[in-house]
């Protein structure tokens, strides 16, 4: 998503990933998660110290916390002791990392997941930092930090979009257009392949398969609109509905133009084929410029809205999921975790990530932007346009649901596209047990 940034499927609760893993042949060792284990706490937790649970595990997301955590030691006389896991087995140890002796702060995401875990009582309720930090959001923000109660479970940090990124100077010495409708970007693609491009990267190898939810999502938004797409992932609506149907229609027009193999790769693989322009085109977040380190490139990436595909819905819709910060049920340290959110949910923090990390999006409004790439200030805008903001698939459903059978059961298929019947069958048939009234 750099792994700080972009979504991955936590695992469902104990005794789940056994029952629904056999439905697309995954053994209980493919899914047996990585331990995730607290880095401090006990009843005598030293009360100078706050403890962090981290996903930022690569380069730059693990810089940009650290001068996060810095900032606020000088400026609170507390330290911040961080425990920082790879992403992957981050979102793969989640619940029994929250059932057991947590971190006092630890990294999550916005809406929907956000939701499900203080629902659980598995976080506590921080109204009290946002008595100090809530002049600074937008509604929209307010609304995505909120748990089905009410109260206040998060503390964002950034956002950033997904689109179809690629880079200006490929479309110009080739003479591409950037395509507004469905037929154009099919067109397109085409004229890529003659040209011996591959024109849409891929890679959803090992544990990066959460990377074909962009495409499926935008799919969907396009072809059916929001309120279909959030009925769909919030388990209302039957996936063997025609409309669901037709999702998987239209991205078969698409898999032939997908880089070859994309099973066997990595998205830092794929991302940077983009990069080398040997694909043309990549659905994928602004979280890419993180494997950017000449400013050249950089300066030449740019992206376009994924195509409409019905004029009802257009491209009013937009995939921006808010990452940030929660509190564990039982810190050992709760004054100065508090104090540590309230930091954290201030524009100075933000302004402290954003200057190390610069492949995301400030969403504290009185953050200084002064300073944005012209990709961020495009980015920015593309949000702003949004008439529906959607937090993507891994965050907008029941993670057990996404990681043990929508997520196995399309990149199975897309290993051998076809109509999508069985496919839509097989994850139908494990609907009830995730969304029950």
């Amino acid at each position: 998503m750099t792994q700080a940034s972009r979504p991955t499927p936590a695992a469902p609760g104990p005794g789940r990933r056994g029952v629904v893993g056999g439905l697309f042949g995954l053994t209980a060792a493919a899914l047996a998660a990585p331990v995730l284990t607290a880095c401090g706490g006990g009843p005598s937790a030293d009360p100078k110290t706050v403890t962090l649970g981290s996903n930022g595990a690569d380069a730059t997301p693990k810089s940009a916390y650290a001068a996060l955590t810095k900032a606020f030691g000088e400026q609170s006389g507390l330290k911040v002791k961080t425990n920082t896991v790879d992403h992957d087995t981050f979102q793969k140890s989640i619940t029994s990392y929250l059932q057991g002796t947590p971190d006092d702060v630890f990294t999550w995401f916005a809406g929907y997941r956000m939701q499900y875990f203080a629902k659980k009582g598995l976080a506590a309720p921080v109204d009290e930092v946002w008595e100090k930090i809530g002049d600074g959001f937008g509604e929209a923000t307010k609304q995505l930090s909120r748990g089905e109660d009410g109260k206040y479970y998060f503390v964002p940090l950034y956002n950033y979009p997904w689109a179809v990124f690629y880079r200006k100077s490929l479309f110009a010495e080739r003479g591409y257009e950037v395509p507004r409708s469905w037929d154009e970007f099919i067109a397109l693609a085409k004229r890529m392949r003659r040209d011996g491009l591959s024109p849409v990267a891929s890679g959803y190898g090992g544990g990066d398969s959460w990377s074909v939810l962009g495409a499926f999502d935008y799919l969907n938004l396009r072809a059916n609109g929001y309120d279909f797409h959030m009925s769909l992932l919030r388990g209302e609506t039957s996936w063997t509905n025609k409309r669901t149907a037709r999702v998987l229609d239209l991205w078969r027009e698409l898999t032939p133009h997908y880089q070859k193999s994309g099973g066997g790769r990595s998205w830092q693989d794929a991302a940077q084929s983009l990069l080398d322009k040997k694909s043309g085109m990549a659905v994928i977040g602004l979280f890419l410029g993180q494997q950017v380190t000449d400013e050249k490139i950089r300066a030449d990436l740019d992206f376009f809205a994924f195509p409409e595909i019905d004029p009802a819905h257009g491209q009013d819709a937009v995939e921006a999921p808010t990452d940030g910060f929660m509190l564990s049920r039982k810190p050992k340290n709760q004054d100065g975790a508090k104090k540590f959110l309230a930091y954290l949910g201030g524009a100075s923090a933000e302004e402290t990530y954003m200057g190390v990390d610069p492949s995301n999006l400030a969403v504290h409004q009185d953050a200084d932007t002064s300073s944005y790439s012209a990709l961020q200030k495009k980015s920015a805008e593309l949000i702003a346009s949004a008439k529906h903001i959607s937090q993507f698939a891994d965050r907008d459903s029941d993670p057990g649901f996404i990681s043990t059978v929508v997520l196995p059961g399309l990149t199975e298929w897309l290993g051998h596209p076809d109509d999508g019947t069985a496919t839509l069958k097989k994850i139908e048939s494990q609907r009830s047990r995730f969304f029950t009234a």
